[in-house]
């Protein structure tokens, strides 16, 4: 047997393998959540630790359950906010990197500016911003948009410019302008980065959120959780938790279904 055919055999015996093992993790794994909710369960009353310390997922559930309505608002308000603020950083950070791709001397310009405010901790941002513009909306908004900015210039530079050169060469011998060359080969090749840079600013949105309304606000996750850190209510902390880990996973599976249609189309 030659090596070519070897290793063709034996990659089809390890094909074969692995398909039964992953029908079997994905059958298992809706069951991991359930379970790991009842070992946290009874290994916190087991080990009789205190509710002000690590609260069991019944009363967690309770929690959520009775005080729904609560919830829902302080749910709605985060969600707004990181929406308002995702779209904002997004549409600056696009606009950044198209401006970069057709004028490159903007980017040893910029690049040092952002990078500086990326340096600044979020601890030392939220306060100034919560002092300039009050306790609404608008600190939020601007705080997850400082959040998700950076990350998504960075993206969509890499995809701007992550083009096939024999393409690029290609359109230049046919002296295509500098917008043909954006729109035909540049945007295209940046399109599957944004499907990056929303499974990435996806969770950020929500954090930059949490953070600002941790600082000061009227309403939100983070002001529910402030008030039952500040009360050591930890059954309320930990479902606003729960609440800001499902808007967040959501968010990205959302994105990533998206890329799968996508891809699937362009395919």
């Amino acid at each position: 047997m030659s090596p070519g055919a070897f290793l063709q055999a034996s990659a089809r015996r390890v094909l074969r393998t692995a398909r039964p093992m992953q029908r079997w993790l994905g059958r298992m794994l809706p069951l991991a959540l359930p379970a790991a909710l009842l070992v946290w369960e009874l290994a916190v009353h087991a080990a009789r630790v205190p509710v002000y310390l690590v609260p069991p997922p019944s009363r967690i559930l309770a929690v959520l359950w009775t005080e729904r309505a609560f919830y829902l608002q302080a749910a709605w308000v985060t969600l707004g906010e990181a929406i308002a603020g995702l779209a904002l950083g997004m549409g600056i950070a696009l606009g950044l990197a198209v401006a970069t791709t057709f004028y490159p001397p903007l980017e040893r310009a910029v690049m040092p500016l952002v990078i500086l405010l990326k340096a600044i901790p979020l601890v030392a941002i939220a306060p100034i911003l919560t002092l300039w513009f009050g306790f609404g909306p608008i600190p939020k908004v601007l705080m997850t948009a400082l959040l998700t900015f950076y990350p998504a210039l960075v993206s969509w530079m890499t995809g701007l410019r992550a083009v096939d050169p024999a393409a690029l060469e290609l359109m230049q011998a046919w002296k295509a302008s500098d917008w043909e060359v954006f729109r035909y080969l540049r945007w295209p090749s940046a399109w599957p980065y944004t499907f990056t840079v929303l499974k990435t600013a996806i969770p950020l949105a929500f954090i930059g959120a949490v953070v600002a309304e941790w600082t000061g606000a009227s309403g939100g996750l983070g002001r529910a959780m402030w008030l039952a850190q500040t009360n050591l209510d930890m059954p309320r902390l930990f479902a606003a938790a729960m609440i800001l880990a499902a808007l967040s996973l959501t968010g990205y599976a959302i994105a990533a279904w998206g890329e799968r249609r996508v891809i699937r189309w362009g395919a």
